[in-house]
Formats: structure tokens, C-alpha cells, sequence
């Protein structure tokens, strides 16, 4: 038996029809989340990306994904995100009815306010790991505290308010969850985040938390070329929440539509995105704005310029909103906007100025386990061979050969 348990811990071998129930039974899990259904087709429900139908199917689902993820169950680990998916769920949320919350239960945990103030605490520690660390740091930690102690308390006994502070602050949570897998571009299983995220505030009646997991969703179609998808989550995030939406959020919102724009080529469009996104920003008042947009300031507004202007091969107004964007405080978005300034460089002809400024880059990154980094500096790679070679290049190469983020970005090695 033994041998056999090792068999099946090693991934050599899966426990049989009369071994694998009495693990599901023990665990409490379902075969697909241990890992025991390798065959296409069976136990689909873990793929499924549709919005979900009501309060208490948005409890069954996001406890069902985060026992899943948290056991790695690897068809889920590697899915690819739906396109149709990010459309429906902002169609969805547009017309949704009137918030609910789930039915009262007669057994279960008491969950108070406290209960909620901590779970906003703890992952306020996530996201301040996810910040310094990247995605792929502390996101298996994140998921099994959610999975073992924030699961049962959704499905325990809660007043009407206490019940909206729940949803809203595991809304938050879980959008946290939905960025982690994002950095770390596990992307169908962020999709699948956000959807739930999204379902959970909007049983929270909380519209501008809905607005900003919009807004994560269009950053991520953004990052995957679904451009035209992304400007219109963007949009809808902007038209959803315009009877409680605040300055700050207003801005980040078109500074979103301006990044699907930029890669659309849509210089005249982006540009008035950009606009938009300055104008509100400007009229903010720092009082009335939700604790969790309070990063989206005009350091983070001239990052996502940077970005944009790049993409429209602005070089130098690239280079200008890329030195104004560094903030000091937030590693990998200082990782970002540094790479960004070392290809704005790269495309205004100033080869070696781009090394050195990626050289600072991948000094700044070498803490960081995050994919996305990984994919910025595989770019810059791609643009940096086919620019002209010079000394100052040859010496770029040798020196950051045995950075861990720039072996990660080499095509030809396997990490």
C-alpha cells in the first residue's frame, strides 16, 4: 500500500474506481479537485467561466476554485481564459437586478463584523506580499487561507449588513487572488477570479468595487492582444458605476481604455483617453475615495502614459512620463515602468542608455516572482536583437547573463 500511495504523491499512477471515492470522501473534495481525473470531459463544473447565477452559486463556485487551485488541479492551472466570457460578464453585471444576499441558514459559523475586519487585514498582508514580492510569491498562501478559513465563514450564518460587508471584502480578496494568478499568467484561472469577484460584488451592492474588477479584467485582455475587448470592459466599467463613480476611479478606468487603444494604434483616441484620465485625477479628493484605489495617483497615472505612448512609438514622450513614473515604494510597478523606459530608450535609437536603464531594471527586480515581469523583459530582448549591436550591448549581455529574471526571459531555456 505503500508503494502504491507513492505512486499515485509522484503522479505515476492514479488511485483506481475503488480507491479514488473513499479520498474524495475522506478529503471532502471532488475527484477533479485532487488531481484524480485526467480524461477530457469529466467533472467539467471547474472549467466553467460563466457568470455566476445567483449569491448562493457564487459561494459554491469560488469555494470549488479555490480548493481546486489550492490543490493544483492542473486542466485548471493551465486554462486559457474565454474571450466570450469578459463580455458576457460586463453585459451581465450591467443589467444585473437587485443585489441579493444568499438565504438565511439555520447552522453554520456566526459571522460578525470582526470576522470581516479580519479577513480585510489579512489580505491587505497579501497584497502588500504581492506588491514587493510578485504574484507567484505568496499566491498558494493566499488561496489556502481563503479556501480554509474564509470559505466556511460565506457559508455561515450572517445578518443582511454584515452579509454585504462579507461579500464585498471577499470580492476584494478575491480580485487579489485573480491579480496573483494574472502576474503569474496562470490567465484562465484569473479570469475565472475576477468573474467571481465580480458576481460577489455585485451582490455587495458595492458598484465601484465591480468597476475596478472590470477594470483588472480589461488590464489583463490588454496584456493577452484582446485589445477591443479590453476598451470595452473598460467602458463598461466607466458607464456602470457613473452614478457613484469618484474622480480617481474615473481616471483609472479611461487610463485603461487608453492602454487597449494604444495597442490598437488609435493614437487620436488613446490621446483623449489620456486626457480624460488627467481631467478627473485632478479634481479628486482624497476623503471620498474608496481605501483600495488610493495607489491610482499622477505617479501611477504617468506610468500607464509611459506605457502608452510607447506603444504608439511616442519614444520620447515615453521616456518623459516613464522618469516621472517611479515611485520608489512599489517594487514591481517600478520594475514595469523602468522596463518601459529602457524600450522607450530602445526605440528612440539610444541603445545604450536602454541597457543601462534594463541593467537597473533587473536590479530592482531580482526579488520579484512574477511571469509578467518575465514577459516585459522578453520583449525588450526581442526589440535589443534587432537593434544594432554594439560594445556597450556585448557588455549589457554579459553582465545580466546571470540575473534570474533574465535567464527566465530566454525563449531557449526552460525554468
Amino acid at each position: 500500500m505503500k508503494r502504491r500511495i507513492a505512486s499515485w504523491e509522484n503522479g505515476h499512477s492514479v488511485p483506481d474506481d475503488f480507491y479514488g471515492p473513499l479520498l474524495c470522501e475522506v478529503f471532502g473534495l471532488s475527484a477533479a479537485e485532487l488531481g484524480l481525473n485526467h480524461e477530457s470531459g469529466r467533472d467539467t463544473s471547474l472549467m466553467d467561466v460563466s457568470y455566476p447565477a445567483s449569491p448562493d452559486d457564487a459561494i459554491e463556485a469560488v469555494g470549488q476554485l479555490w480548493r481546486a487551485d489550492l490543490n493544483r488541479y492542473e486542466p485548471l492551472i493551465q486554462a486559457e481564459p474565454s474571450e466570450p466570457a469578459w463580455n458576457e460578464a460586463s453585459l451581465r453585471w450591467l443589467v444585473a437586478p437587485e443585489p441579493a444576499i444568499p438565504r438565511q441558514r439555520k447552522d453554520g459559523t456566526h459571522v460578525g463584523l470582526g470576522d470581516v475586519a479580519a479577513i480585510k487585514t489579512t489580505a491587505d498582508m497579501f497584497a502588500e506580499l504581492d506588491d514587493r514580492f510578485g504574484g507567484d510569491h505568496a499566491r498558494h498562501a493566499a488561496i489556502q487561507y481563503l479556501s480554509t478559513e474564509v470559505a466556511p465563514l460565506l457559508r455561515g450564518r450572517y445578518t443582511e449588513q454584515v452579509g454585504r460587508a462579507l461579500f464585498s471584502t471577499v470580492a476584494e480578496a478575491t480580485l487579489l487572488a485573480g491579480w496573483m494568478s494574472y502576474d503569474a499568467c496562470r490567465h484562465g484561472l484569473a479570469q475565472r477570479y475576477f468573474l467571481k469577484a465580480l458576481r460577489l460584488a455585485q451582490d455587495a451592492n458595492d458598484r465601484r468595487l465591480a468597476g475596478s474588477i472590470l477594470s483588472a479584467m480589461s488590464h489583463q485582455a490588454t496584456f493577452l492582444g484582446r485589445y477591443t475587448e479590453a476598451a470595452t470592459l473598460a467602458r463598461a466599467a466607466l458607464m456602470g458605476i457613473s452614478p457613484v463613480a469618484t474622480p480617481t476611479l474615473r481616471a483609472q478606468f479611461h487610463a485603461m481604455e487608453a492602454r487597449a487603444l494604444a495597442r490598437t494604434g488609435d493614437v487620436r483616441a488613446c490621446e483623449a483617453a489620456l486626457s480624460a484620465a488627467t481631467k478627473a485625477l485632478e479634481s479628486r479628493n482624497s476623503d471620498d475615495e474608496p481605501e483600495w484605489i488610493s495607489y491610482f495617483d499622477e505617479i501611477e497615472l504617468a506610468a500607464e502614459a509611459a506605457h502608452c505612448f510607447r506603444d504608439v512609438n511616442s519614444a520620447r514622450q515615453a521616456v518623459t512620463h516613464a522618469e516621472n513614473a517611479m515611485s520608489g515604494s512599489h517594487v514591481r510597478s517600478d520594475f514595469f515602468v523602468t522596463m518601459v523606459l529602457a524600450d522607450a530608450h530602445l526605440r528612440a535609437g539610444d541603445v545604450e542608455e536602454a541597457c543601462r536603464v534594463a541593467l537597473d531594471a533587473l536590479d530592482l527586480g531580482e526579488q520579484l516572482k512574477s511571469a509578467r515581469c518575465v514577459s516585459y523583459l522578453a520583449e525588450f530582448r526581442q526589440n535589443l536583437a534587432a537593434a544594432d549591436h554594439g560594445t556597450g550591448v556585448r557588455a549589457f549581455t554579459e553582465q545580466v547573463r546571470e540575473h534570474r529574471l533574465w535567464i527566465a526571459s530566454d525563449p531557449h531555456v526552460s525554468v
